[in-house]
C-alpha cells in the first residue's frame, strides 16, 4: 500500500507547511498561479495569500492543522480539516474550528483552492473563552485514502439538491459545529445559489457554492433590524449520494462573511 500522489503533495502541506509554519515549502507545493477562494477574497499565492497565512501565524503561534477526511478521484481532491491553537492577543484564549477545502493540481503543483473556514465559531470562542471540543483526527489519512472515479450520476444528484438551497435536506447532515451542538436553521432564506466548484468521486462529491437570499436570523452579532436584508452564505461541502439521493452532508458555512455584509451600511 502506498500514499496516492495527490494525498502525499497534500502530506507535505499539512505537516511539511502548515503545522511546521514553514512558508518556504509554498513555492514547492504551490503553483506560482496558485490562488485560495475564501469568504469572498480571491487570493494569489505571492500577492495575498502568503502575506495573510504569516498574519494566521502570527496571531496563533502553536496553530495546529488535524485532517479528518480525504475525498479524491485523483485529479481533484477536498479535504476536510481542523485548525486549532491558542491567541495571545485574545488573553491567551483557545479555539478550535472547521473547514472544508476543495483543490485542483496540475499532476505537480497546487493550482486552486475554494476553501470556507468556521470563521464566526473562532471569533465566539476567542471572545468567550469557552473552546469547542476538537474532532478526532482520521487514523492515516493518508495511506487511508483511495481515489474513487468521476461518476456523472452522483453529479446530477448533487448540482439538483444543492440547487434546491437546503443544505439539511439530507439523511444525516453536520453544517459548522453541529456534530457537537445541535444543528441551527439556515441564517437566510436561499434565492439564488452559484456552484463555484464542484467535483465527483465515486458516490461521493465536493463543492464550493454561493447562497444568496435574505437574512431570517440567527448570526450571533448580527443586529435584529438586519433581518429582511440581502446577503450571501458560502458553504464548502462533501456529500454522499446514494440510491438516487443525497444521503449524507458535511458543510462549513462562511457566517462571519454573510454577517460582514448586514453589517455594512
Amino acid at each position: 500500500m502506498s500514499i496516492e500522489p495527490f494525498v502525499a503533495l497534500m502530506r507535505r502541506h499539512c505537516i511539511d507547511y502548515t503545522n511546521s509554519h514553514d512558508q518556504s515549502v509554498c513555492d514547492e507545493i504551490m503553483h506560482p498561479d496558485y490562488v485560495v477562494h475564501i469568504n469572498g477574497f480571491d487570493l494569489p499565492r505571492d500577492a495575498a495569500y502568503k502575506p495573510a497565512v504569516k498574519l494566521v501565524f502570527d496571531r496563533f503561534p502553536g496553530l495546529g492543522l488535524v485532517v479528518h477526511e480525504f475525498v479524491t478521484n485523483g485529479d481533484r481532491l477536498a479535504m476536510r480539516f481542523s485548525e486549532h491553537g491558542a491567541c495571545p492577543s485574545a488573553q491567551g484564549h483557545y479555539a478550535a474550528w472547521s473547514g472544508i477545502g476543495v483543490y485542483r493540481w496540475d499532476g505537480k503543483q497546487l493550482m486552486e483552492n475554494y476553501v470556507e473556514q468556521d470563521f464566526l465559531t473562532q471569533e465566539t470562542q476567542l471572545a468567550s473563552g469557552q473552546p469547542a471540543p476538537l474532532e478526532p483526527p482520521h487514523l492515516d489519512p493518508w495511506l487511508g485514502t483511495r481515489s474513487a472515479p468521476h461518476n456523472p450520476e452522483t453529479e446530477r444528484v448533487a448540482r439538483d439538491w444543492l440547487a434546491k438551497g437546503d443544505l439539511r435536506d439530507a439523511g444525516d447532515v453536520v453544517i459548522d459545529g453541529s456534530w457537537y451542538e445541535p444543528l441551527h436553521p439556515s441564517p437566510i432564506d436561499v434565492a439564488d445559489v452559484t456552484v463555484n466548484d464542484l467535483f465527483t468521486a465515486g458516490d461521493r462529491v465536493a463543492f464550493h457554492v454561493t447562497q444568496t437570499g435574505t437574512y431570517r436570523g440567527g448570526l450571533v452579532g448580527a443586529p435584529a433590524e438586519a433581518q429582511g436584508r440581502e446577503t450571501t452564505l458560502r458553504c464548502a461541502g462533501l456529500a454522499r449520494v446514494r440510491d438516487g439521493a443525497v444521503t449524507e452532508a458535511r458543510v462549513v458555512t462562511d457566517r462571519l462573511g454573510a454577517r460582514t455584509l448586514l453589517l455594512k451600511p
